[in-house]
């Protein structure tokens, strides 16, 4: 019986009609909405994913795995460091009172394997993997993107308490269309979702990315019973930066255990690699173990932590191995959006541009 995965060629992905013009006009959106971001703060932040919750040390560790998932950086047994960041998705600091989606980066240290972008000298050898607490990305296209992001930008920039009446309009909405029998929108749970505790959820790639001989979308599942007793739970938030200190107080208590999986692709038509707000369908393509997270007790945000992850460290879902190699338009547009935001973020703020060569570079 042949395998249902399919495998992968470079023909999975299609450029976009006006590929090339859409991207110029994002990034040139998203470099006068940074502008902008800086003029307010005097410091510039990333363009998305500006707030940090929390910086961790852990470790990979991957076991011995069937043929279809031995693949690329999984191929072999072993234990990696890991550092992640917590955050949340919007490109300025807004309290922690406004929900929003959050992010999961992790970035794997001292990969082997081919690199996406040998030639670039901001490149290391590790592994990003950029995830978020929704599996899909509401505007999944090129085109949509470049026709949401200003409003998502208005969005963002709007006064928190409008922001908050928003999240209740959403709310609302989520619970009105359940109750009338009809399926809600993937994107729609999220933006609806309380303010769950940011250690109980699970994470996605949202888009996907080349899985060695084959594709798939990754995520991240809480493990150890520490976190999962967290999942569906609401964070009780008080002031501005609740999260960042109910994150610090659990590690300084606890450790935690988190599952990576990937779902590999078995049909183009109803697992699309172009369109990043398809959601792929766990009854044809389940998520499989590929290694286990590990985080100890530890202070999750310390004042030298915090200097480093938020000015020095970067996450760029194209640092990482050909094997690995982000698919799709969107993850195109992406290339160049994450190397200019860290680009101008490290020269506003005069600080190196240095991948991490080991754990210890991050301060304890």
């Amino acid at each position: 019986m042949s395998e249902p995965y399919l495998p992968y060629t470079p023909q999975v992905e299609q450029e976009q009609p006006n590929e090339s013009r859409l991207i110029e006009d994002i990034i040139e959106h998203m470099a006068q909405a940074r502008q902008q971001v800086f003029d307010k703060h005097r410091h510039a932040v990333r363009d998305a994913h500006a707030k940090s919750h929390a910086f961790l040390k852990g470790i990979l560790t991957v076991p011995v795995l069937p043929p279809h998932l031995a693949q690329g950086i999984f191929a072999e047994p072993g234990h990696y460091d890991v550092m992640v960041r917590l955050s949340a998705a919007p490109g300025d600091l807004r309290s922690d009172q406004v929900p929003v989606p959050h992010g999961f980066a992790l970035k794997i240290l001292n990969v082997p394997g081919a690199r996406l972008l040998a030639d670039d000298p901001s490149d290391g050898k590790n592994q990003d993997i950029l995830m978020v607490n929704i599996p899909v990305l509401a505007f999944g296209t090129l085109r949509k993107y470049q026709q949401m992001l200003p409003l998502v930008t208005r969005a963002e920039q709007a006064p928190d308490p409008m922001l908050k009446g928003m999240r209740s309009m959403a709310r609302s909405l989520n619970t009105l269309v359940d109750k009338a029998g009809l399926e809600v929108p993937v994107t729609l749970k999220g933006w609806a979702r309380s303010q769950n505790h940011i250690l109980g959820e699970t994470y996605h790639t949202m888009a996907a990315l080349r899985y060695g001989d084959y594709m798939a979308k990754l995520s991240v599942t809480p493990e150890s019973t520490s976190v999962r007793q967290l999942t569906n739970i609401p964070m009780q938030i008080s002031h501005d930066s609740s999260i960042r200190d109910l994150v610090r107080d659990f590690f300084k208590h606890h450790s935690a255990d988190y599952v990576l999986r990937a779902q590999l692709c078995t049909s183009l038509e109803r697992m699309p690699i172009e369109d990043a707000s398809v959601l792929w369908p766990e009854e044809e393509s389940a998520h499989q173990t590929i290694g286990t997270l590990h985080f100890p007790k530890q202070d999750s945000y310390s004042p030298e932590r915090r200097v480093y992850a938020d000015d020095v460290l970067s996450f760029n879902p194209w640092h990482g191995v050909q094997a690995h190699q982000p698919l799709g338009s969107i993850m195109r547009v992406r290339k160049q959006a994450y190397e200019r935001s860290a680009s101008f973020r490290h020269r506003m703020n005069t600080q190196p541009r240095a991948e991490p060569q080991q754990l210890d570079d991050m301060p304890d």
